[in-house]
């Protein structure tokens, strides 16, 4: 059963995932931007949900395998590195990936500390 409801929770991250890339994509043509906060709130929320008391084991897989999994995306932020190298943004490249990594890194601990 739980598996039906990581389904479940991976669709309606995939779905989110979705809409806020379509409004990054107007808001940011050409830009990864949307790429990054997906991955970035998708942090705060996985720091969130394991630090979050009263929650059941089985809620906790739903909402970080589930819903964070299918939300955020590492495949994507590989790819729009390897466009940006490829269309020689050394600058653009360099502040995605630290950025990427180091607000990553920082909203998981917020999202600890918040649902502590």
């Amino acid at each position: 059963m739980i598996w039906l409801w990581i389904a479940i929770g991976a669709g309606i991250g995939s779905a989110l995932r979705y809409g806020v890339t379509t409004m990054g994509k107007a808001w940011w043509p050409g830009k990864p931007w949307a790429t990054m906060l997906i991955n970035i709130s998708g942090a705060f929320a996985a720091g969130f949900f394991t630090n979050l008391a009263g929650l059941s084991p089985m809620a906790q897989t739903v909402l970080l395998t589930g819903l964070c999994g299918g939300f955020t995306t590492f495949s994507t932020f590989t790819v729009d590195m390897v466009i940006q190298l490829r269309n020689r943004q050394w600058s653009w490249a360099m502040l995605y990936e630290g950025g990427s990594v180091i607000l990553g890194l920082t909203a998981v601990w917020l999202g600890l500390v918040v649902g502590a």
